[in-house]
């Protein structure tokens, strides 16, 4: 749980330096609260995603004849988280609180 919670941190970390200096080299100005906050959805989606997926797979282990139905509605699912992330990370992008 310990190297998750690290490797998370240090994956924000990257992406807010990383984004935080192109946004600096394009706007002329760090968007870096903007960039650890598409992270953050980033991570979110993507742990969202694996719990649905997770329990998907243990639907279709318990019953086998549904396993239509619990895919259809899986995919529903992660599509519906995925849209989110991706609306969270166009908003921090976007963002620029030192203009």
């Amino acid at each position: 749980m310990f190297s998750f919670v690290r490797s998370a941190i240090y994956g924000v970390a990257l992406m807010g330096v990383m984004a935080g200096t192109a946004s600096a080299a394009a706007e002329g100005g760090g968007n870096i609260p903007g960039a650890i906050g598409a992270g953050l959805a980033v991570i979110g989606a993507a742990i969202g995603i694996g719990m649905v997926a997770k329990g998907a797979v243990e639907s279709i282990a318990r019953q086998p004849e549904a396993a239509g139905t619990i895919q259809i509605n899986m995919i529903l699912a992660a599509a519906l988280i995925e849209g989110a992330a991706l609306f969270a990370i166009i908003v921090g992008l976007l963002q620029n609180p030192f203009a």
